[in-house]
């Protein structure tokens, strides 16, 4: 990711809070306003928590479709946060860079980690990839994916 790309990355978070804000009735201004913001200080927590990450864009015929933002770390590579554009959600985009992720962590002899809310829909696809819950961080669980070939 380069600052070039960060118009993109500010489409994308709006993209992934769309309907929560919509549901304030807010004018489109100050709902523009509020998740500038927010994809700012969401950014600036990330590069504060995790200096030493992987920033990347993710491209499908030289276009750009999402972001993954990775750790690694002494035990897991830690996945901080992955995202992509809406008409790419569900397609099974994701499910194959967690599995190129997962691959990558196997080939490192480590885990795979992540924290997600609990209400995130994606818990689904982390659970049939292989992550277990790990720790209760109230609104958000720790999970991992065992190191090695399907999660052994």
């Amino acid at each position: 990711m380069t600052d070039e790309d960060l118009p993109f990355v500010a489409a994308l978070y709006a993209s992934t809070r769309a309907d929560e804000i919509a549901a304030f009735g807010w004018p489109p201004e100050l709902a523009r306003a509020f998740l500038d913001q927010q994809q700012r200080a969401q950014e600036h927590h990330y590069r504060a928590a995790y200096p030493a990450a992987d920033w990347l864009i993710v491209e499908q015929e030289g276009r750009p479709i999402g972001r993954l933002y990775v750790e690694e770390r002494a035990q897991s590579l830690h996945l901080i946060d992955i995202s992509l554009v809406p008409e790419r959600r569900g397609s099974g985009a994701g499910s194959a860079l967690l599995a190129d992720l997962i691959a990558h962590a196997d080939a490192l002899g480590k885990a795979a980690s992540l924290q997600v809310e609990k209400v995130n829909p994606a818990r689904r696809l982390y659970h049939r990839l292989g992550f277990r819950t790990t720790a209760d961080n109230g609104p958000y669980d720790a999970m991992e994916r065992p190191r090695g070939p399907a999660g052994g």
